[in-house]
């Protein structure tokens, strides 16, 4: 094997999210003669992005002040606010007043991607190098077991380990420090986490699934800067989730669904429940008539501040949605992503190091808005309406309880079949798109390659056709939103088959599998889904 080729950096920024593009923008702006790139395993900047996303301006307004003469390609100012319940499958009842944490007033709703996209151009003009396409496989250490880069995955590898005619072995990036911006539940973060213990003094940290979609409306339908939200159905008491519709420009809306992934039912699905959603009488006639352009899901980071875990280690800091920085009851993260990233900036700017971020960020204005409605989330693991009880508490005395409520693991919360009676959830024929799982992932756009060693690396298979089957009903078969997992009979009885081709990168089934015997690894740069303006 020949040696690797190197680049070398004095700054590498991983993933071209809201975080990573905030950092580099701002660290250029500080120090230009720095040598800083952004590496990012999508195939174009903002194609494995999806948010909301409507979002608080205020951090942008400091990065890029003359942003609003030049916004995003999809910037529409906030309007009218709504909060609906949902008792059942055909009843709704608004509520008179919004959570004050979702009042929206000043915030704008954006494509997220798109906004990262738009972001990318911006630091590429202050001399930052992009490259997306570059899947970060693992890091890489010096001699004294500090993060000097990153090794970028192997092209053209087959399924069985051989080397396809186009193969190119991926370059090693190095540089004294390397940030980590992955997102959410990010594979190299993961890793490092583990590594250096940075969780050892938190809570596990918690998630949720998020699926969206992209309409065209009929003409005239679309209500520009209109904003709901609702809570209960399709989902049951015990399971903490919701749903949004967002009105963009010219007829379109965003709709989405999110659930806890903390829920207890072992036949429970997302996917299912989503669709669900949209047929209900409050949903269904904004859509009806009207056509999909893209859909998608993704994990979000639900565990707030007690979940937070250690946030530098020799030669690398987490920033954004790998540190866990999502506040839940705003529904909103990426101000406190960007905010994060400048955050992060100005101390090596100001430095040359990574010594002290933990301590910066958690006396930051950052970590405050998190130590706020740190018992908002968890209070809901005692059911929907504990916790909208306990969510008025909280917010009535601007958190200051002098308790902080504990989080646990997901995938701990799951009940085994012969412990749990499935509630009846109806689920039937539907007739607006898409219509299954796999149409779904037509409208994500997604591309792997078939011929490339399958990237959800499952450490125990026999235990998925044997205690798993019999214990939970292989629930990876209901809980990924893709139908990446599912249980075949063949000559030789039952197995596990993996349908890595459909995978959307939503990292579930590394979170919610009962075993944690299933790892999400980076597939090849540039594969897995392509969302236009998620």
């Amino acid at each position: 094997m020949s040696e690797r080729e190197t680049m070398q950096y004095d700054v590498i920024t991983v993933g071209a999210g809201p975080a990573g593009l905030a950092f580099a923008i701002r660290l250029k702006q500080l120090k230009p003669d720095l040598s800083v790139c952004v590496i990012e395993k999508a195939s174009t900047i903002g194609a494995q992005i999806l948010s909301g996303a409507v979002i608080e301006p205020e951090p942008l307004n400091e990065l890029l002040p003359e942003w609003g003469k030049e916004p995003p390609p999809i910037c529409i100012a906030a309007g009218a606010d709504e909060f609906w319940w949902l008792r059942d499958s055909t009843r709704a009842t608004r509520f008179p007043m919004v959570p004050p944490q979702m009042h929206n007033t000043g915030n704008f709703i954006v494509s997220l991607g798109a906004l990262c996209g738009w972001l990318a151009g911006k630091a590429e003009a202050l001399g930052v190098d992009v490259f997306p396409g570059f899947a970060a496989s693992e890091a890489v250490f010096n001699d004294a077991g500090a993060v000097c880069g990153v090794r970028i995955g192997d092209m053209g590898v087959a399924r069985d380990g051989s080397h396809k005619p186009g193969y190119t072995q991926g370059i090693d990036i190095h540089a004294p420090i390397t940030v980590l911006g992955e997102g959410c539940r990010g594979s190299i973060s993961k890793q490092l986490i583990a590594r250096y213990t940075l969780d050892a003094e938190s809570n596990p940290q918690t998630y949720g699934i998020g699926l969206k979609e992209l309409w065209q409306l009929p003409e005239g339908r679309g209500q520009p800067g209109k904003i709901m939200h609702t809570m209960g159905w399709p989902l049951d008491p015990a399971t903490y989730g919701g749903s949004f519709l967002y009105h963009l420009d010219q007829n379109r809306v965003a709709i989405g669904f999110v659930a806890g992934l903390d829920y207890v039912d072992p036949e429970f699905k997302p996917f299912e429940a989503f669709q669900q959603l949209k047929h209900h009488p409050l949903v269904k006639p904004l859509l009806e008539g009207g056509q999909i352009l893209s859909a998608g899901a993704r994990s979000l980071v639900e565990g707030g501040y007690q979940s937070l875990p250690r946030l530098e280690m020799p030669g690398a800091i987490l920033i954004g949605d790998s540190a866990g920085l999502l506040n839940v009851p705003k529904i909103k993260g990426t101000h406190q992503a960007m905010r994060s990233g400048m955050l992060a900036a100005e101390l090596i700017a100001e430095s040359g190091g990574v010594t002290g971020w933990d301590a910066k960020l958690r006396g930051s204005v950052v970590m405050k808005e998190l130590r706020k409605v740190r018992n908002i989330r968890p209070g809901f693991n005692k059911g929907m309406w504990f916790g909208l009880a306990n969510a008025v508490w909280e917010t009535a005395t601007a958190g200051l309880s002098p308790w902080t409520l504990k989080n646990h693991a997901d995938h701990s919360a799951l009940r085994k079949v012969d412990e749990y009676t499935t509630p009846e959830r109806g689920w039937g024929e539907r007739n607006l798109a898409p219509r299954d799982r796999l149409a779904s992932v037509y409208f994500a756009a997604t591309q792997h390659d078939e011929d490339q060693p399958i990237h959800l690396h499952v450490a125990e298979p026999d235990i998925c056709t044997t205690r798993c089957t019999a214990e939970y009903n292989n629930p990876c078969t209901r809980f990924c939103p893709a139908g990446v997992y599912e249980i075949v009979s063949d000559g030789a009885g039952k197995r596990l088959q993996i349908n890595a081709a459909n995978c959307v990168h939503c990292k579930t089934c590394d979170i919610k599998d009962p075993y944690q015997i299933i790892n999400w690894v980076t597939p090849e740069g540039g594969s897995g889904p392509n969302y236009q303006n998620l």
